[in-house]
């Protein structure tokens, strides 16, 4: 469906303009590849993310290896925001695959792997919450797992979900 057709059809729908054209620009995450594979192409830009931007392209490739229905690329427009501050990180998702994260500073200074932070906060932003196990094998567990912990890789079970959450639209 063209963006004029479906602008068209949300107006009919009662919905303003604004709301048209935020849900325009925040439906690109659902876009199928060229290859028409079905993957959805999410974008993030780290432009805000001072040094931490390496750690998040790393943190990305670590989920694209992990999973089969979504691409985390860089671009823009963005459908996650990465920014740097000097507390501990966090994220805010606004949606499936939508949102922005903060690499806090705080717990790099602890000792935490910066690619280890990235993707476990691209983790909520793909709808995993906070699984405190203390494994290191298991992303989402975070800092429970110690500053020992570098794997930055999604554990079968975390990319699993993350794949049906994606493949159910």
């Amino acid at each position: 469906m063209s963006p004029h057709r479906l602008k068209t059809l949300l107006v009919a729908f009662g919905l303003t303009p604004l709301a048209c054209l935020a849900f325009t620009q925040n439906s690109v995450f659902a876009s199928q590849d060229d290859s028409g594979t079905g993957v959805r192409v999410i974008t993030y830009d780290t432009r805000g993310a001072a040094e931490y931007r390496a750690a998040i392209d790393q943190g990305a490739k670590e989920w694209n290896a992990s999973v089969k229905s979504i691409r985390l690329e860089p671009g823009t427009p963005a459908d996650i925001t990465a920014h740097a501050d000097s507390g501990w990180p966090h994220a805010e998702p606004s949606g499936l695959g939508t949102g922005r994260f903060v690499m806090g500073e705080q717990a790099v200074d602890d000792g935490h792997d910066a690619t280890r932070i990235a993707a476990h906060e691209l983790g909520h932003i793909l709808g995993l919450p906070d699984n405190r196990t203390g494994r290191c094998e298991d992303l989402m567990s975070g800092a429970s797992a110690g500053t020992g912990c570098t794997s930055s890789r999604p554990s079968d079970a975390e990319a699993t979900t993350v794949d049906a959450k994606f493949s159910a639209g």
